[in-house]
């Protein structure tokens, strides 16, 4: 079956063109290369897996209950629109609601692949170059991942959100080489591994947990690439070119916020969508969700330079400036640890399984 036959609404069969600006770049210098650059390229390398592999796709997954969140987690629970739905439509809604979700991973994680190797032919420095040529693996692993759960597991897909989309033309349409990397390594990225995380600490189901947790094995180092290459970089403009960067990170960050309301979902139930934003706003668990999307970008943005009064005042006015106080390396770092916490533990209940068949077919033998 074409993804396009599970789309709620139709998508043009044709391919989105974003045209080409700034230059490939080759370099002829082999040796040089920053020690914590290519120590992060070492780790991509050692840390390729197979999602085939990896994954347990024999868990079933029940597409109206796929996450087994509570209902609160909806915008318009407790809302008239609530109380006029059926426990079938509430069943649909769910079903809508995860696959807006995992639809906008999917078409994101597409446009980091296409980045990244977009960061191959632009960058100057080799080290980054091959890092780069690491995450446009991991990227299309994600895009393999995350498809396979909407079609397989849903049977549900959504057009990509057009903030997102806003948002990946000015990163991919920009001449200068580090724009990319803001673009997609700070922003889309960074509000992309804090809504993993969020989902990935509430699901009670095993499948979309696994998917979660080990994605965000890989986007932390993803997102730590981002910094350092942006960090040395940044200390050398000046105060104009520095601005000029500011104004895109204020105004990408309002897109992502405005994003994450999800309105496609609202009118397929016939919600008005001008009501669509009130409801949002007034949602105690999207307040909370919202505020936790920002936990990685501030603190990344604050950490390459990019801090002035105007980024601090647009972090303020959104009522996300307290998370600049985060611990990147920390988050980072148990991003890593769950995905191998979880493994330790798959692995281990598989081992013990073996061992209680191979115990029975002995006492079986035993007895005869």
């Amino acid at each position: 079956m074409s993804t396009h036959d599970l789309y709620t609404e139709p998508v043009d069969k044709s391919t989105w063109h974003v045209p080409m600006a700034g230059d490939t770049r080759f370099t002829w210098e082999y040796d040089d290369g920053r020690d914590r650059l290519l120590a992060l390229y070492q780790k991509g390398k050692d840390k390729q897996w197979d999602s085939e592999k990896r994954i347990d796709w024999d868990l079933e997954v029940d597409p109206h209950n796929a996450l087994g969140v509570p209902d609160q987690s909806l915008a318009i629970y407790g809302t008239k629109y609530w109380d006029m739905l059926s426990a079938q439509e509430i069943g649909e809604l769910r079903r809508h609601s995860v696959s807006w979700q995992f639809s906008q991973f999917v078409h994101g994680e597409q446009g980091a692949m296409i980045t990244a190797a977009r960061i191959v032919e632009s960058v100057p420095d080799l080290d980054s170059k091959f890092y780069s040529a690491t995450q446009a693996m991991d990227e299309a692993r994600h895009v393999e991942i995350f498809s396979r759960f909407l079609q397989e597991k849903i049977g549900m897909v959504y057009p990509i959100n057009t903030k997102l989309q806003e948002l990946l033309n000015e990163t991919l349409g920009d001449s200068r080489w580090d724009m990319p990397y803001l673009g997609m390594q700070v922003l889309i990225e960074g509000l992309a591994l804090a809504a993993f995380g969020v989902i990935r600490d509430i699901t009670t189901q095993p499948l979309p947990k696994q998917i979660l947790a080990y994605v965000m094995q890989d986007e932390a180092r993803h997102v730590a690439f981002g910094r350092l290459a942006l960090r040395d970089y940044y200390r050398q403009l000046s105060a104009a070119e520095l601005k000029e960067r500011e104004d895109f990170v204020i105004e990408g960050c309002h897109l992502m916020r405005d994003r994450i309301r999800g309105r496609e979902i609202w009118t397929n139930f016939g919600i008005d969508p001008k009501e669509v934003d009130h409801l949002v706003e007034n949602s105690p668990y999207m307040k909370m969700f919202q505020s936790l999307l920002f936990s990685r970008i501030v603190p990344c943005v604050k950490d390459i330079g990019l801090w002035s009064e105007r980024v601090q005042r647009a972090y303020d006015d959104m009522g996300v400036l307290d998370m600049s106080k985060a611990d990147l390396e920390a988050l980072m770092g148990q991003d890593e640890e769950i995905a191998e916490k979880l493994d330790a533990e798959r692995f281990a209940a598989e081992e013990a399984g073996r061992r209680a068949e191979v115990d029975a077919v002995i006492a079986a033998e035993a007895s005869v």
